[in-house]
């Protein structure tokens, strides 16, 4: 498994205690009724396209919402117009004044590679949420399933994608898994189902977003190139949580261990192990930023050649950003991978910190790198169980929605091992052997110059940290004019920021103010 992404973004892929979400009676909306049922679910993957749709209301704010529901398959085609893959969805649209203008329509979706969309969609901007206990764990069923307040619905319609392989996505006819199981395989997956739902739902003319969450992002990084190149233009692509640029890990390079110092910073200032901690937690990841950056990038550079005396004095530094001693950081030449990071930190209080969500702690009873991030990790206690249960009730009770085949909303243990992480960057002549999508994007952005990015950060966020995400920025080398539409916004949460109520109330008022600024 990736050691960045084993994840999914999802994932699992965070509220606080003030989560105002804990009551089961909370209101909910009201039990839909069918307006349409476009072809029944046979138990597989056929050829032929199903649609269940069913009509509700959503209360945001004081204002009312009329929608309608639609869970169902596009079918993709290959260039020869054979049947290759069933995609399922979910969508949420509006109704609209007759004779208004389309309204924008964003495509969300989850990571992994591996995992299916109901994550961004019962965890943070559908119409039903499930509240959490972050950042304590939240306890099993029942759960309390609330009317979202932050869903994006008032701005904009959403269509839920799962890959293929999630959910209920499966290939068919002359579709194999292993054409669907890349970098590039994805993302023409993507490409042909986003064009079949715009073409089935006639929504050329709306304003379009791409959202994508952990592993989401590389996709939505080249998947705006790919639709951009057969002539669809996009408004935004919103990136939560982001990884880019796979190279970075690659053995021998130290970019790995620069860009995570400021989330260890920030995991040390969380956990009062920082001396002397100031109480502004921006101003002191300056300071990480800084260092990460200049001295320690330095003393990283010069390997086998750093003096005794440089060595000294840069292991104090960082001693006292990230909180593990300077003997310790000697010992491993400066160089703390993740994995060791999470166990030494509060290694005399026997705990293991998150790394979805670096403020969780878990007893530490595991060797390094034993279990699989996405099921095990301190930071998913409880989360996983909510959102599926969540989404299984939203599926059959209110959508109406039926299928005997299984649904996977994590399947990375089977996918991530057999994905092919090549990748054809725009400008590079041969497939590079680890995916750079930072490359694709900036492409898009100079192909079609009002197209704005919005990334989505958490301080707490170890398995995609939120200053790699800014170092893959940074060398996308755009003009000055065109790095004007890249903006940034972080959040004192993790890897799925939404989990905590606090971060994503505060993503909501970021999210308003982006989608009215571009369209």
């Amino acid at each position: 498994m990736h050691k960045r992404l084993g994840l999914i973004a999802a994932v699992l892929l965070s509220a606080f205690a003030s989560l105002p979400f804990s009551d089961a009676s909370a209101a909910e909306p009201s039990h839909p009724a069918v307006v349409s049922d476009a072809g029944a679910d046979e138990g597989r993957a056929g050829e032929q396209e199903t649609t269940r749709t069913t009509d509700h209301t959503l209360l945001i704010h004081g204002q009312t919402l009329h929608y309608k529901a639609t869970a169902g398959t596009l079918i993709l085609h290959d260039d020869a117009g054979h049947a290759t893959a069933s995609m399922f969805y979910i969508a949420y649209v509006a109704d609209r004044p007759k004779g208004a203008r389309q309204r924008p329509v964003t495509f969300f979706h989850n990571g992994g590679p591996g995992s299916a969309s109901l994550w961004l969609n019962i965890g943070a901007f559908g119409p039903v949420r499930g509240a959490t206990a972050t950042p304590k764990p939240t306890p099993p069923a029942p759960y309390a399933y609330v009317e979202n307040q932050e869903s994006l619905l008032d701005k904009t319609d959403m269509v839920f994608l799962d890959a293929i392989g999630t959910g209920y996505s499966r290939t068919i006819g002359a579709g194999k898994d292993a054409q669907f199981w890349s970098v590039d395989g994805d993302v023409n997956a993507f490409t042909r189902g986003i064009i079949r739902y715009l073409e089935k739902n006639d929504r050329w003319n709306a304003p379009k977003y791409l959202f994508g969450e952990s592993y989401g992002t590389t996709r939505s990084a080249a998947l705006a190139y790919r639709l951009h190149v057969q002539d669809i233009d996009l408004n935004g692509v919103v990136l939560l949580s982001s990884l880019l640029n796979f190279a970075t890990e690659q053995p021998g390079l130290d970019l790995e261990f620069i860009n995570i110092v400021p989330t260890y910073a920030a995991t040390a200032w969380f956990h009062h192990r920082v001396p002397d901690r100031p109480d502004d937690l921006a101003v002191f990841l300056d300071r990480a930023r800084a260092f990460a950056e200049g001295p320690y990038a330095d003393a990283l550079a010069k390997g086998d050649g750093l003096s005794t005396a440089e060595e000294d004095a840069v292991a104090q530094k960082l001693s006292s950003l990230i909180g593990l001693s300077p003997e310790y950081l000697k010992r491993n030449h400066l160089r703390v991978d993740m994995e060791r990071f999470r166990k030494e930190l509060l290694r005399d209080q026997g705990l293991v910190t998150g790394r979805f969500d670096s403020r969780f702690t878990a007893p530490d009873t595991g060797a390094v790198g034993t279990f699989d991030p996405a099921t095990d990790d301190p930071a998913t206690a409880g989360v996983n169980s909510l959102y599926l249960t969540g989404f299984r009730r939203v599926l059959t009770e209110e959508l109406g929605y039926a299928s005997s085949l299984h649904y996977r909303p994590l399947f990375n243990a089977v996918i991530e091992p057999q994905w092919d992480f090549h990748h054809k960057a725009p400008g590079i002549d041969a497939p590079l052997s680890t995916a750079n999508t930072a490359l694709d994007l900036a492409a898009t952005m100079e192909g079609n110059p009002n197209m704005k990015v919005l990334s989505l950060n958490g301080y707490y966020d170890m398995a995609t940290p939120f200053f790699g995400t800014e170092t893959d920025v940074s060398h996308m080398l755009l003009p000055p004019e065109i790095r004007r539409n890249l903006s940034f916004k972080y959040y004192s949460s993790g890897h799925m920021g939404y989990t905590d109520g606090v971060a994503l109330r505060a993503m909501k008022v970021d999210l308003d103010r982006f989608y009215d600024q571009t369209n």
